[in-house]
């Protein structure tokens, strides 16, 4: 064979081998060689949410390594970004000091003096406050089981209510001795009375009504502004024959109409507590107390340094 020969017979081998090389990823595929591929599903899989009762995160920072408990039974709907009832805002008349280790979660001025419900389960106590210092003058510790909720007074006693446990407890208000408990199907957040029932919040929009002797409910009313239901009612005052309720996570107090349910006005407290205030980690506004015998309103909130008496004010639909 010549050497031109051998030449060509090499170029057809390298030019066979180019085409097998080719060719080969088709064949494979064809004849199921290759490597299976994963099937492309028809979408991407979306991620579903089950409402529970675990309560949401707080806006604010919690200053402890407890989970912020606070009570959750309905969904919680942001209030409305325009609100259809008139607006008021705040003069502060003057400061108080106020222990900012209390969780604050009910509040009631009785007498000259202040009594304070304070929650987190470990920490709920209820005590007797001098407003003028903020010094806890009496304290009733509760189990750790319970976490506190609001307080009212009515008569001689002194009711106060727990979050998730179902029961509340029966004070005597000047010695804070237990007279007993009663229980409820609902969570407890607000209470307060209005001279002959208590009224009692649970984080949805109904007010139940309940007798002070029995503790029965004896009246339901559904609290609803311009934009339907209002959930997330908390602490509760009773001030001039409304319903005062602090919207739990805002800065608003809704001033409620007990006899229709209809919000008949929004109070907004936003900068109330300075950044001068906020130099430790605070939680939200909770916390109203009326003195109906000098006509004076006090607000203030979870884990805040200082106690408020405020003035309400009135705006203008042009300011």
């Amino acid at each position: 064979m010549d050497r031109k020969t051998q030449l060509y017979l090499r170029l057809l081998g390298i030019v066979g081998f180019v085409v097998v090389l080719l060719f080969l990823p088709v064949v494979s595929r064809q004849c199921g060689m290759s490597a299976p591929t994963p099937p492309v599903p028809a979408s991407e899989p979306t991620a579903t949410w089950t409402p529970t009762q675990t309560p949401l995160p707080p806006l604010t920072p919690t200053p402890t390594a407890m989970p912020l408990v606070s009570p959750l039974t309905s969904p919680l709907q942001p209030p409305p970004a325009v609100l259809s009832e008139p607006l008021y805002t705040y003069r502060v008349v003057q400061a108080y000091p106020h222990d900012p280790g209390a969780f604050t979660q009910g509040l009631v001025y009785h007498e000259g003096l202040l009594y304070e419900g304070t929650g987190l389960r470990g920490r709920s106590s209820l005590r007797r406050v001098d407003l003028e210092t903020g010094e806890v003058t009496q304290l009733h510790p509760l189990e750790d089981d319970f976490f506190g909720e609001g307080i009212a007074i009515l008569g001689d006693r002194l009711y106060q209510l727990t979050w998730q446990s179902g029961t509340g407890f029966v004070y005597d208000w000047q010695t804070f001795e237990p007279l007993g408990s009663w229980a409820y199907d609902t969570e407890g957040w607000g209470l307060t009375h209005d001279g002959t029932l208590l009224i009692m919040s649970d984080g949805t929009p109904t007010l139940f009504y309940l007798d002070p002797e029995t503790l029965a409910v004896v009246r339901r009313l559904e609290v609803r502004s311009a934009h339907g239901p209002v959930a997330r009612l908390n602490e509760l005052e009773y001030v001039k024959g409304q319903v005062y309720a602090n919207v739990w996570q805002t800065d608003l107090i809704a001033r409620i109409d007990p006899r229709s349910g209809m919000v008949v006005g929004w109070i907004d407290l936003s900068g109330l507590l300075t950044a001068a205030d906020r130099v430790q980690q605070v939680d939200v506004l909770n916390g109203i107390a009326y003195d109906a015998e000098n006509d004076r309103l006090f607000v203030t909130g979870k884990l805040w340094p200082k106690l408020f008496e405020i003035e309400v004010v009135e705006t203008s639909a042009d300011s």
